[in-house]
């Protein structure tokens, strides 16, 4: 058995979506990451609170990049409603 090499393709690279040094940095992070997750889109923060010298971001594998970005869009033309909405509805569904 021979050793194999990971996938090296350029649509495994990941790329940055969101970027911001602000104060609320983490806490929108993680929401953007849920929302890419529940669409579909694998994501990642990186720095965060545990490096607070460096700025927080989400990234996303770059084969899925416009669909993050549309995924985002929705969500932010849906505001903080459906959001709620959204939450009601998956804690009637546990």
């Amino acid at each position: 058995m021979g050793t194999e090499l990971p996938d090296a393709s350029e649509g495994l690279d990941l790329v940055t979506i969101y970027e911001s040094n602000e104060t609320n940095a983490q806490v929108e992070s993680q929401f953007i990451r849920g929302v890419l997750e529940a669409g579909g889109v694998p994501a990642i923060i990186v720095g965060g609170a545990g490096m607070p010298n460096l700025p927080c971001e989400v990234r996303v594998p770059q084969s899925r990049f416009a669909e993050a970005e549309r995924l985002i869009a929705d969500a932010q033309a849906a505001g903080p409603q459906a959001a709620e909405e959204a939450e009601r509805a998956s804690e009637g569904a546990e």
